[in-house]
C-alpha cells in the first residue's frame, strides 16, 4: 500500500539560478544543482522545462533531460545555461537521485518574474550571486 512507502524527504540539495557574467549588452546565466550533503548523490536525473503565459499566448520551452553519474559531496555541478527571456515563465526541474539503494526525487520551481536582482543571495558553494530553491 501507498502507506508503506518509505517517506524519502529530500533536504541539502538546491537547484540555483546564477549570474554568471555580464556586459553593456547581455548577461549570461546558469542553472546549477548544489549538493550541501557530506555524502555524493548518485544517477542523478534531471528534467527541466518551462511554460506558461507571453504576449497573450501560452507559450512552453523544449523538455530538457539531464544525467549525471555522481555529483560529489558539499559540489555543485552545471545543469544548463538558461535564456533571460524564460524568466517570465515558471521554470520547473524535476530531480531524482539514489542515496544507497534509495531514491529521492523533488520537483524545484521559480515562479514566473521570480529570478530578479531583489531576490539575489550569494550562493553557497558556487560563490556566484543568483537565486536558489532548496
Amino acid at each position: 500500500m501507498i502507506k508503506d512507502l518509505p517517506q524519502n524527504v529530500v533536504k541539502d540539495i538546491a537547484i540555483a539560478v546564477a549570474l554568471e557574467s555580464e556586459n553593456a549588452e547581455r548577461k549570461v546565466w546558469y542553472v546549477y544543482l548544489i549538493n550541501l550533503k557530506n555524502i555524493p548523490l548518485e544517477t542523478v536525473l534531471i528534467t527541466s522545462k518551462g511554460y506558461g503565459e507571453k504576449d497573450g499566448e501560452q507559450v512552453k520551452t523544449s523538455v530538457l533531460r539531464h544525467a549525471f553519474p555522481t555529483i560529489p559531496a558539499n559540489s555543485f555541478k552545471l545543469i544548463e545555461p538558461i535564456d533571460e527571456q524564460t524568466f517570465g515563465l515558471t521554470n520547473e526541474y524535476w530531480l531524482s537521485y539514489y542515496i544507497g539503494k534509495e531514491i529521492f526525487d523533488k520537483k524545484f520551481i521559480f515562479l514566473p518574474e521570480s529570478i530578479i536582482d531583489d531576490n539575489f543571495i550569494k550562493l553557497p558553494v558556487v560563490n556566484k550571486p543568483g537565486v536558489m530553491i532548496l
